[in-house]
């Protein structure tokens, strides 16, 4: 239906031509490049191009650069007229000189940054005890006393007044806050050990000041000295590092572009295959840019190349893009969710676009909630470019167009009678949801409307079937003819009996429209082979074929009965809108003046919010397991042609 027809394109040259004919294939922006060794039957001449890429060091060189978040924005930028005037082996040379600078001053940087945060770690911690009067020299030099500075909890230094009975457990503090005091002790050597096991009980944590010479406060100076030079010393090496990539800019943007377009080029040269002296490059293009592409291949006289339709290469699974009308393309996201379909196969995104806003049109059925949701999703779209945000815009309106038909506006179920009475010359609206006659109508409805959508399901995997020659599932399947013929005697048979009192259900009737299509599907698989002339046509085990079919036949028996009854939560979403904003209107209807509008206007929005993502979740389960998994398999895979990204 709406699957981007494509050819297969095989090009054959001398290897010295390869590099042109890859470059030529990067800039068409349309070659989607396939292992040329798949084509072929016989690769005992054939070989692969494992050669490495000459790009990837000097652009892991200068990605190093751009992974600095602080760096990379002012190298991005990039225009055409930015043509290299330097030769590959120059260019190679600058990566290497602009890294190397680059890396060189990032460890200088590196290590100041270290330096500061000692230096400030240093200078927080001999602020604590300026005030001492202490010569750390001395203090060092002491060989019979052990001196400790540090820290104590404030209820630690409190119950220092207990230990009378050792008079070496005296702490002298130089400085406090709330919840600590700074300061020091002094114990003898002998004495030391019993000294430290009872200030750790206290939760003493110690300062160790080994390095530091003079008294605190000179300490302190000499850091905040040091300090104040690494920090000029960090804001030199920082103007370096901006001077170094501001001079070299223009050529860092010139050398990073052509690296990445040359090292893209260079990358398809791995799906290519060597023969002798010659290469074999094996590709898909879309049909419609066949002219152009191979006009841009003329261009290179020694190389031969041969394209035919993707039809008459099935077997190698041709890549998928979807392409359908605007209206259709946003519900392209749901189906590449689910997975592409193969070349040969019906694309799912129409049936899914047209059921999918009918069905959420119907169950979120509301004139202003509708159109809320589609504004809700034309901002996602333009602000976020969020996918689902297209989706939402055609489903708000359909929710509009048939709360209309409901005559429901923010829950308001009356608020259209103008239009449809003294307008129209109708009695009413149209459908009066809370009525009971409507509430059977609606259920019954919602029943029908899931058996039409099933067989529209039986009659597109029929077609894309066959068209596939896929007989044992278009014939015989549960989704195929014989599927199609149990499922619609059953419902024409048995419920035009029940509700019309139809008298067609006889035994012939039965025989012929209900049996054989049951036999029919349980022996598919036989019968497909038959068909398609199959010379292994016979089970290995025909006790085994009968149990397996025979529980498949009965799950094919109850998906019929399952998958049409999921469909009664379309009516019941109608009825539990309508059930959600009565009960806005109770709430609202207990508050009066601002709190009545309040009340509205929160309880449109909860409703809105919950509902909308209920149901939109809904509709996709019943198109993904009641409609989908009876004509889709989604075993594409998707086309993607090699596109260099100049222009960031």
């Amino acid at each position: 239906m709406a699957v981007l027809k494509i050819d297969v394109i095989s090009i054959i040259g001398r290897m010295a031509d390869l590099d042109e004919v890859t470059a030529l294939c990067g800039k068409s922006g349309v070659f989607h490049p396939d292992n040329a060794l798949s084509f072929y039957s016989d690769t005992s001449d054939f070989s692969p191009l494992n050669e490495e890429n000459p790009y990837a060091e000097p652009l892991q060189q200068l990605n190093g650069i751009l992974s600095d978040p602080s760096e990379a924005p002012g190298l991005i930028p990039y225009s055409k007229e930015d043509q290299p005037t330097m030769s590959p082996e120059e260019m190679r040379n600058f990566a290497r000189y602009i890294s190397g600078e680059y890396a060189d001053l990032q460890r200088q940087l590196a290590k100041t940054e270290e330096n500061i945060k000692a230096y400030s770690e240093q200078i927080d911690e001999i602020s604590h005890f300026v005030g001492l009067d202490v010569n750390l020299d001395e203090v060092h030099a002491c060989e019979y006393i052990k001196v400790r500075f540090g820290s104590l909890p404030k209820e630690s230094f409190e119950k220092l007044n207990a230990y009378t009975q050792n008079p070496y457990v005296v702490f002298f503090p130089s400085s406090n806050d709330d919840s600590y005091y700074w300061g020091v002790y002094f114990a003898p050597i002998s004495e030391v050990s019993e000294v430290d096991r009872i200030f750790s009980s206290l939760y003493f944590e110690r300062t160790r000041l080994a390095e530091m010479t003079g008294t605190p406060e000179s300490a302190l100076e000499d850091y905040r000295r040091k300090l104040a030079d690494e920090k000029a010393l960090h804001k030199s090496i920082e103007a370096k590092i901006e001077d170094l990539l501001k001079t070299n800019q223009k050529t860092f943007q010139t050398v990073y572009w052509w690296m990445t377009e040359q090292s893209v080029y260079f990358g398809i040269r791995r799906y290519a295959a060597r023969y002798n002296g010659n290469f074999i490059l094996t590709g898909w293009i879309p049909k419609e840019k066949e002219q152009e592409f191979t006009k841009a291949l003329d261009q290179v006289e020694s190389i031969e190349y041969s394209v035919e339709g993707a039809e008459e290469q099935l077997e190698h699974s041709p890549p998928i893009k979807l392409k359908n009308r605007k209206l259709f393309s946003p519900f392209e996201f749901y189906v590449d969710m689910y997975g592409l379909p193969a070349y040969d196969e019906v694309d799912p995104t129409p049936f899914v676009s047209l059921t999918y806003m009918i069905l959420f049109g119907i169950m979120f059925a509301d004139l202003g909630q509708g159109l809320v949701v589609s504004l809700i999703g034309w901002l996602m779209w333009q602000k976020k470019k969020m996918p689902l945000g297209r989706i939402l815009v055609p489903c708000g309106i359909s929710a509009a167009v048939f709360g209309t038909l409901f005559g429901s506006v923010f829950g308001f179920e009356h608020a259209l009678d103008p239009l449809y009475i003294n307008l129209l010359g109708m009695k009413s609206k149209p459908i009066e949801v809370m009525e009971p006659t409507t509430t059977t109508g609606i259920i019954y409805s919602a029943v029908g409307i899931g058996i039409f959508l099933v067989m529209c399901a039986m009659l597109i995997n029929i077609y894309s079937s066959l068209k596939r020659k896929h007989y044992a599932d278009g014939l015989f399947g549960p989704s195929g003819i014989a599927g199609f013929i149990f499922y619609t005697s059953l419902i024409f048979g048995f419920g035009g009996q029940a509700l019309f009192n139809w008298k067609i259900v006889t035994p012939a009737y039965v025989i012929c429209l209900i049996i054989v299509p049951i036999l029919a599907m349980f022996f598919r698989e036989v019968l497909g082979k038959l068909v398609e002339r199959s010379p292994d046509w016979k089970p290995k085990s025909w006790g085994d074929f009968i149990m397996q079919n025979f529980f498949e036949v009965f799950e094919f028996l109850l998906s019929y009965a399952t998958n049409t009854m999921s469909f009664l939560r379309v009516g019941a979403f109608v009825l539990v809108h309508a059930g959600m904003m009565m009960v806005v209107f109770t709430l609202a209807e207990m508050s009066s003046g601002i709190g009545y509008v309040l009340v509205l206007i929160i309880g449109n929005a909860f409703v809105t919010a919950l509902e909308g993502l209920l149901v939109g979740i809904q509709v996709l389960r019943l198109e993904f397991y009641e409609m989908f998994s009876r004509f889709f398999e989604g075993s594409g895979r998707p086309f993607k042609p090699i596109v260099v990204h100049a222009e960031q």
